[in-house]
């Protein structure tokens, strides 16, 4: 790039923190930043023309974890590191709701379900026999039970009579949620540089030298907030993992209402503007579905549009609108990595596709690792 004088000296010159990738944790990273240096000159760099990733491809799920899964937590974690993620969840959503207003990302708190299959006996039987259990173990943090057995009131076909209900569960419209962020980063003086591909970090003297597909400059500090693509600067466990999503066109009547869960919460959807939005099935190819690439695959998007046509809009004709992907980063612990890695150099990863629920804290955790 043939860069002028005013550009070098304006964006590219005296950088104190330089922030890779414009998500919810890299935004909250930098307005953690600017709260505690209010004179540094602060950068953002995004690969992509919007936020790339998960931040603006997600469901909009404000949740914290089904019944199922936090069973399936349990047979991995000692219930207290289980409670601990459940804290960390709520402690993120809470910062997320502080920082922009419930007014500012449309959050409703409907509550949350989750679907059992007839065929999910063994599922169902072990969730119903564990959800005191589970209710035990998070009365500290919500003084009340917080899952409860329900009736089929939305009249889906070929599951369970009964589903799990969690009052405690939310939404939120995503676009409006980044819109919200992205505003309120400018409005703090912080310079965000998109379509720049950064392509090596690494430490030249007192500085960090960033090398991009465009130019190169160099920074005092630096804070990797690249979840799913964190393995292209960073040597640590963290996998992309693709979730391919759709939502219909408007439907009318629509009685459904509410954040909702199904197989282990491999699939997901939701109410938006009288629409269904329809998400998962990763289970169905875990190996091509550890990718970074933004495509639809046939086996997954034809399973979302059966489970529409057969489960969940059984009696309703509907018509899809849109189908889009987003990456998110995973590893082998639901605990996300927030670490120093050089003298000026950190990251903030691997959110297991809780970005909603943790990716505020995270951004904070991240920019607190600097004395």
């Amino acid at each position: 790039m043939n860069l002028s004088y005013w550009e070098i000296k304006s964006w590219l010159t005296d950088v104190d923190f330089t922030v890779v990738g414009s998500g919810i944790v890299g935004l909250n990273c930098a307005l953690q930043l600017r709260e505690r240096f209010p004179k540094a000159h602060i950068l953002i760099l995004e690969k992509g023309v919007l936020p790339q990733g998960a931040s603006t491809k997600n469901a909009g799920f404000a949740c914290f974890g089904s019944l199922s899964e936090l069973i399936d937590d349990l047979q991995h974690h000692r219930p207290e590191e289980v409670l601990q993620l459940v804290r960390q969840r709520i402690s993120g959503l809470q910062l997320l709701r502080t920082t922009l207003g419930d007014k500012a990302i449309d959050y409703q708190e409907l509550g949350g379900y989750e679907l059992f299959l007839e065929s999910d006996e063994e599922l169902y039987a072990t969730c119903d026999h564990q959800r005191d259990e589970v209710n035990k173990l998070l009365h500290p943090i919500f003084n009340a039970p917080v899952f409860s057995l329900k009736e089929n009131s939305f009249h889906f076909n070929k599951i369970k009579e009964h589903y799990s209900f969690n009052p405690f569960e939310g939404q939120i419209d995503t676009g409006k949620m980044m819109t919200a962020l992205l505003q309120l980063v400018l409005k703090k003086n912080i310079k965000i540089l998109n379509n720049i591909k950064v392509e090596d970090i690494s430490q030249n003297g007192a500085q960090v030298h960033i090398k991009t597909d465009h130019f190169e400059f160099l920074s005092s500090k630096v804070f990797i907030a690249t979840n799913g693509f964190a393995s292209r600067l960073l040597n640590e466990t963290v996998k992309p993992a693709r979730a391919q999503v759709l939502i219909t066109k408007p439907i009318k009547d629509l009685y459904i209402k509410g954040t909702f869960h199904l197989d282990k919460g491999y699939y997901y959807f939701r109410n938006i503007d009288h629409r269904i939005l329809l998400g998962g099935g990763r289970n169905l190819d875990f190996k091509g579905e550890e990718t970074t690439e933004f495509d639809q695959t046939a086996l997954i998007q034809n399973k979302l549009e059966e489970l529409l046509k057969t489960s969940i809009l059984p009696h309703t004709p509907f018509e899809i609108d849109h189908r889009w992907s987003g990456i998110m980063g995973i590893g082998a612990t639901k605990k996300p990595i927030v670490k120093q890695l050089s003298k000026d150099v950190f990251c903030g990863v691997r959110l297991g596709g809780m970005g909603i629920a943790i990716g505020s804290l995270i951004g904070k955790e991240l920019a607190d690792l600097l004395d």
